[in-house]
This record gives structure tokens, C-alpha cells and sequence, in this order.
């Protein structure tokens, strides 16, 4: 409902026209002075301000320089072009004569709450489209500052370090990078090097002579050659063999490339993008990877954060996959049960993104003359995933599966041996142990704890 604020010193020219809007719907606050209007009331939290244009103490204009954004519509009295001109000049939004026709007055308040409502939205959808990157779905404050860390490095030809668990979106970032670079004319070449057998690696990436080995029939260009004047994006760094790593780091530090069996280089000009899961100084430490390396690489390094930690965004993102495999299956616009939002927003997803899309396209298959998506499609068992639990010391650690069963001797369903589990052995397990046992989150035995009426007891475990 819009709000709208009416100054006005004849009481019943505004308790009229308080009315008249209060009937067409609208929230109407009243004052007779301005004085008195913006020691009341926030002009900024109205949608529109009508306000007399003679009123005591000062005229109705001062309030457009008041009101800030928000639209002021100036009636009077005294009805001439003069006085009209002049508050349009000096800001204001519309100009009505007194006495006013209540249609008239409905149609100019509906026309300026529309284009100003249009004009806010028309901003901020330019804010946010500054804040996000084409491909990538998410509001969340952790996205907004990646997507903002993007928008400054992408323009630079410094070397990105992308770090994130496996399926948060590597690639789609190292892409946002190369399109927001003036290497975007040229294609981004892409390597994921675990794919390749260490054997070849290096003759991929840096290219060979011919004759130079067994095999090497031709001379060929390796993929850093051929990444010149574009960006070159290596997945999975920290599983390049030891030798092409030094190869890598003279192709960073002088800016040239000698393909195997060569006795001269070549120049190249390569923006490289690397991306890993793997913790690269633990794994230097661990002379498994070159820590000369590791320093020229992270220049500027970009943390994906896993599903789990991105809030709402895991919502917006099932949606918009739903909506996805709905059009590449052919199938009806399908939504997501209640039980199944439940069930996507409580899941960990150890698999990130890719897990969920899996997940999503996997329950569009099999959904059948259905209008829904639900928590059974999904394929998603909350009281079997694995959670994350706390140890002893409060630390989040990777929680085990869960090893207790019903007896299905017994046909019990899952909440009903929840129940019977947490009542039987709350008096001798901690919270901690009673999660774990279950193979749920802490939380998420408090919330089932909630949900079905089990007071939490102090254990003795718990007291020892």
C-alpha cells in the first residue's frame, strides 16, 4: 500500500482529501504545516507528498528540497500559469488547482506513484545489474562481494587465483573474468589438468617439435601458445606434475613458451586464470607443489563460497535450473513443493551447485503428470544425507552416516524413530553425540526437537 503524505492548513480540504485516497486505497498521513510535517514524520518513507502551496510559517514548495526523491504534487488556490510554472520550475512533480475534481486528483496521484515506483525500480535493477555477472544467479552478501572483486580485477591483466570447493563455479568465474578483460575479442582457452595424463601434459599445454618424443609425428602448437593475447584457464593446478609447473613459471615470470625438442622460445602474452579445491601452500609445504609457483599465481585470489553458506541464493538457483530442464525436457512449468524448498534450503550439498542441478534435473525426469517438484523426486532423505556435526572442541567437521537403523522388524518411519532414539538415549548422550548418532546438524535436532515436543534434558554425559 503507498503512502502518502497531505499538508494542508484547512482542515477540511484535508480531512476531504485524506478520505478520497483512504477509498482508492491508499496509506494517508496528514499535517497542517510544514513545520509540523517534517517533525512528525520521515519524508522519506512516503511514495508521494501533496502539499498546498500557501501554508503558515513557509510555502509547500520548500518541501521538494525536503522530500529529497520523493515527488511532491503542489495544489492551490490561487490557479494561474504563474504559480504553476514556478513550482515545476522549482521541482515539483504535478500542479492541481483547488478546488480539485476527485477524479482528476485520483488519475494525477495514480500517474506520479507509477513513474516514480518505475523510475525506482528502473535504479535499482541498474545497481544491481552493476552487481552481478551474466551466468552466475545470487544476491546473497557473500556473491555481492565476489561479484564486486570481479568487476576490479577482471580489467587487469593480473594472474587469479580462483579457490572454492569441487561444483561452486570455477569456471563460470574465470569466464566472467575473460569477458570483463579486453581479452573478451579472443577465445578463453581452457585446460582442466587432471584430465590430461601426466605424460602429455606438458606437450599439450607447452606443444613439441617434431621428432622431440616417441609419438611426436608433427610439430604442435601447445595451449599456451595458442591462449596469446587471451586468458588461459588451468582447473585443477594443484594437480600439474612437478616439471610442467616449472615450465609454467618461466612462461609467468619472462613472458615466453619453448615447446618441447625446441632450442628457441616464443613470446606469448597470456593472462593466466587458475582455479583448485586443494589448499596449494599446505601442499608447497608438502614439496608436492612449487612455492615460487604458488606466490606467482596468487596475485589477486577469489573464494567461492560453498551452497551452503549462500542463504536464499540456493532457492533462486533451484528455480531457475527447475526452469531450465522444464524448457531443455519438455516438460510443464513445474514448481518446488513446500517440502521440497524445505528440503533444498536444510540440505548441506557437499556437492554445490553441480549437486543441485543433478538433483533438479534428475527429479524433472522422473516427475510425471505432476505440477510440483517433490521432496521425495528430489531424491533428497534428510534424516540419511551426511551432515555437518560438531566435534567435542565446537569445531564443524564432516559428519559420518548414519550408522543406527530402525528395525524393520518394527515399520517404524523415520520421525517416529527419531523420537524414539532421542528419547531413549538423550539421558546418556550429549547433543553433539545425539547428532551425530542421527547424522544430523545440531540445529537440525533442535528445529525436529521443536517441531515434535521433545524438551532438550540436560544429559550426564553432558555433566561429566
Amino acid at each position: 500500500m503507498s503512502k502518502i503524505l497531505i499538508v494542508e492548513d484547512e482542515t477540511i480540504i484535508r480531512t476531504a482529501l485524506r478520505k478520497l485516497l483512504e477509498r482508492n486505497k491508499y496509506e494517508v498521513s496528514e499535517a497542517p504545516s510544514i513545520k509540523e510535517a517534517t517533525s512528525k514524520f520521515e519524508l522519506s518513507e512516503f511514495e508521494l507528498i501533496i502539499s498546498d502551496l500557501r501554508l503558515p510559517g513557509a510555502p509547500g514548495t520548500d518541501l521538494i528540497k525536503l522530500a529529497g526523491d520523493v515527488p511532491v504534487l503542489i495544489m492551490t488556490s490561487y490557479a494561474s500559469l504563474r504559480s504553476a510554472v514556478d513550482s515545476m520550475r522549482m521541482g515539483a512533480v504535478d500542479y492541481i488547482a483547488k478546488p480539485f475534481d476527485h477524479d482528476e486528483m485520483v488519475t494525477a496521484v495514480k500517474r506520479v506513484i507509477g513513474k516514480a515506483s518505475a523510475a525506482k525500480r528502473q535504479n535499482q535493477d541498474a545497481a544491481t545489474a552493476s552487481h552481478t555477472i551474466a551466468g552466475m544467479i545470487g544476491t546473497s552478501d557473500v556473491m555481492q562481494a565476489l561479484y564486486n572483486r570481479i568487476h576490479k580485477v577482471a580489467p587487469t591483466k593480473a594472474t587469479v587465483l580462483i579457490h572454492g570447493e569441487t561444483g561452486t563455479g570455477k569456471e563460470l568465474v574465470a569466464r566472467a573474468l575473460h569477458e570483463e578483460s579486453p581479452r573478451r575479442d579472443k577465445p578463453m582457452i581452457s585446460v582442466n589438468c587432471a584430465a590430461i595424463p601426466e605424460t602429455l601434459i606438458e606437450s599439450e599445454l607447452f606443444g613439441h617439435e617434431k621428432g622431440a618424443f616417441t609419438g611426436a609425428a608433427s610439430t604442435r602448437e601447445g595451449l599456451v601458445a595458442a591462449a596469446d593475447g587471451s586468458t588461459l584457464f588451468l582447473d585443477e593446478i594443484g594437480e600439474l606434475p612437478l616439471e610442467a609447473q616449472a615450465r609454467l613459471l618461466r612462461v609467468l615470470q619472462e613472458g615466453e613458451v619453448r615447446p618441447i625438442g625446441s632450442v628457441e622460445s616464443r613470446k606469448v602474452d597470456v593472462r593466466l586464470v587458475a582455479a583448485t579445491h586443494r589448499d596449494l601452500l599446505k601442499l608447497a609445504r608438502e614439496n608436492k607443489f612449487r612455492e615460487d609457483l604458488y606466490f606467482r599465481i596468487n596475485v589477486v585470489q577469489l573464494e567461492l563460497p560453498p551452497l551452503r553458506d549462500r542463504g536464499r541464493d540456493i532457492i533462486s538457483l533451484a528455480e531457475s535450473l527447475l526452469q531450465r530442464f522444464c524448457r531443455e525436457l519438455n516438460k510443464p512449468n513445474l514448481k518446488l513443493s513446500p517440502e521440497a524448498v524445505q528440503a533444498v534450503t536444510t540440505y548441506t550439498w557437499p556437492g554445490n551447485v553441480r549437486e543441485l542441478e543433478n538433483a533438479i534435473q534428475r527429479a524433472v525426469i522422473l516427475c510425471e503428470d505432476k505440477s510440483e517438484i517433490s521432496h521425495e523426486l528430489l531424491d533428497i532423505d534428510l534424516d540419511l544425507v551426511p551432515f555437518e556435526a560438531e566435534n567435542a572442541e565446537g569445531e564443524p567437521k564432516s559428519a559420518p552416516k548414519r550408522t543406527s537403523k530402525p528395525d524393520p522388524s518394527e515399520d517404524l518411519s523415520l520421525e517416529d524413530y527419531f523420537q524414539r532414539f532421542v528419547l531413549e538415549h538423550q539421558d546418556t548422550m550429549s547433543e553433539t553425540e545425539l547428532a551425530r548418532k542421527l547424522g544430523v546438524s545440531r540445529k537440525c535436532l533442535w528445529e525436529r526437537r521443536q517441531r515434535f515436543g521433545i524438551p532438550r534434558v540436560k544429559s550426564t554425559a553432558a555433566s561429566k
